[in-house]
């Protein structure tokens, strides 16, 4: 079934995405009443009817799975300005100049009018993936100077014409990202896309190995994208759909995933005004990252499961779980309970689910104490137990939640309220004994 939205005006009609799927609930207002809604619609009310409690969600994840030191914190959560990379030299393009023929495309702010201006150049490139070396290869000059200023007047462009060529439009694809005030991707998240990139996994003794962790990588990526504006997050989706179908016609097109990211980097990630010799050894980092969302991108613009699932008790408060294959996390567990982190809610139901899950918290942390004790010795092992010790029972008559302290707090909230509170209490009604414990290391690795 495909959303209703698609009878909407002709530059929504644009936005669509292809092939989106839906689902139907019963309403609870209306018994019997069906509504149509895509899978993350709890989860997009949460955002906009609760904006606050829903970046909360999303930040306390995103800290439990990479190490962000307080500084870069702030900047993630706009509580300082960005820190990045910034010029030693010329501009390494003329595209950050200010330019006198600034219209509401190029060189303006991110806007939904400038968004459906540009799909006309995504849509046609669409169309002509086979093109060698397309995004490579530039265009001419003095027709990427007339589509210029026909995007820039706001005119409607039929691409189909033969006036010009797919590397025009890919050219001037380039050229518009490179000219936004802000990369797409924001200074305040280039830290975390740093971090993320350096997601490994552990071997049995604990030790970090230099395997990537994929799955976990795509799970940090999931929760960052939903911190985007929706703009910029609507564009980033258009434009990676697009890279995506290039990679997949490399055979014709001779444009793999890397060759895109290394077109692409500098205008959606780069800081602003920026040399390579600026970003000394993180280039390689930031190419890699870019070729990963490509390779990945049909995965990164859905919600993470857990986060649904918290959307929809948030505002139904059904203490019934979905299925296993549901709450099935992107982090690889197999089966079982939802273990991710969650933020108390100031919902009337989920505070009477959280009320119900205090009496676990002493004896879930002994058993974690104990747990981690048995662990090898390790520096990652005495910095846990040092977290552990820390909790006491007097933390939770604390002061309620302050964002800008929330890095020094967190992981203890992680463990009490959060983790112990969702997976003891569905084993509590599934009739079933703790078998397990969930990840707690201190930099979200398993």
């Amino acid at each position: 079934m495909k959303m209703a939205a698609e009878n909407g005006s002709p530059n929504n009609h644009k936005l669509e995405r292809k092939e989106t799927k839906c689902n139907v609930f019963i309403s609870q207002e209306k018994p019997n009443q069906p509504v149509i809604f895509n899978p993350d619609f709890f989860v997009e009310r949460l955002r906009h009817e609760h904006p606050q409690a829903f970046t909360e969600l999303v930040l306390s994840n995103i800290t439990r799975m990479i190490d962000l030191p307080g500084d870069e914190f702030a900047q993630l959560t706009g509580d300082s300005e960005p820190r990045v990379p910034s010029s030693s030299g010329f501009l390494r393009s003329f595209n950050f100049l200010k330019r006198k023929d600034k219209g509401v495309v190029f060189g303006a702010p991110l806007t939904e009018e400038g968004i459906a201006q540009i799909y006309q150049l995504i849509e046609y490139l669409n169309k002509n993936l086979h093109v060698e070396g397309l995004f490579r290869v530039p265009g001419h000059s003095l027709r990427q100077a007339a589509l210029r200023e026909m995007l820039n007047t706001g005119a409607e462009i039929d691409l189909e014409t033969g006036d010009f060529h797919p590397n025009d439009a890919a050219t001037l694809l380039k050229a518009y990202l490179g000219e936004l005030p802000e990369p797409l991707l924001t200074h305040r998240h280039y830290h975390a896309h740093l971090k993320i990139g350096e997601l490994t996994r552990f071997d049995d003794q604990g030790d970090k190995t230099n395997v990537p962790d994929k799955e976990r990588q795509i799970e940090a990526f999931q929760l960052l994208f939903m911190l985007l504006p929706s703009a910029n997050r609507s564009l980033l989706k258009l434009l990676f759909d697009l890279l995506h179908s290039t990679a997949r016609n490399q055979h014709s097109n001779k444009m793999s995933a890397i060759n895109l990211a290394k077109m692409f980097a500098p205008h959606i990630i780069w800081p602003k005004n920026v040399m390579a010799s600026d970003l000394q050894g993180d280039i390689e980092k930031l190419n890699n990252g870019i070729a990963f969302l490509i390779r990945h991108s049909q995965k990164l613009f859905k919600a993470p499961a857990y986060i649904k699932e918290y959307a929809r008790l948030y505002f139904t408060g059904s203490k019934a779980l979905q299925s296993n294959d549901d709450l099935t996390l992107c982090s690889g567990a197999k089966e079982g309970p939802m273990t991710a982190v969650t933020v108390a809610s100031p919902s009337p139901s989920i505070t009477t689910v959280t009320s119900d899950t205090q009496n676990y918290t002493e004896s879930a942390l002994r058993e974690l104490y104990q747990q981690v004790s048995s662990m090898p010795e390790s520096a990652k092992k005495k910095k846990l137990i040092r977290q552990i010790e820390k909790q006491t029972p007097s933390a939770e008559s604390r002061a309620p939640f302050s964002r800008r302290h929330w890095r020094s707090r967190s992981w203890g909230g992680i463990i009490k309220k959060k983790v112990f509170g969702s997976q003891m209490l569905a084993e509590k009604e599934n009739g079933r004994p703790q078998t397990h414990l969930p990840s707690c290391s201190a930099d979200g690795q398993d």
